[in-house]
């Protein structure tokens, strides 16, 4: 039982952090004017190198987003092992 709690927080702590920053993300590539790749999403999150003295307009908020997705992963391994170690049990 403590196992899926702990799996449960870890999951939804790396879910709210991800999806914070998508929808940070999505209110800042509004303004954004220049960007470089495909998604203006992207670049907002991640961001770009800088070119002599133009500014790059961008929250560089890829390694919390990376850290958010881990997390999330994580907590779903864990409950995972535990569904699958009460389905055993069961059976």
């Amino acid at each position: 039982m403590k196992r899926t709690v702990i799996g449960g927080f870890i999951m939804l702590g790396g879910l709210l952090t991800t999806l914070t920053i998508i929808l940070c993300g999505t209110i800042y590539a509004i303004h954004i004017t220049a960007w470089s790749g495909k998604s203006k999403l992207w670049h907002a999150i991640f961001g770009a190198k800088q070119f002599g003295n133009e500014v790059v307009q961008s929250l560089f908020l890829g390694f919390p987003f990376i850290l958010g997705v881990i997390f999330t992963l994580i907590g779903l391994v864990i409950l995972g092992i535990e569904y699958y170690k009460t389905i055993e049990k069961q059976g």
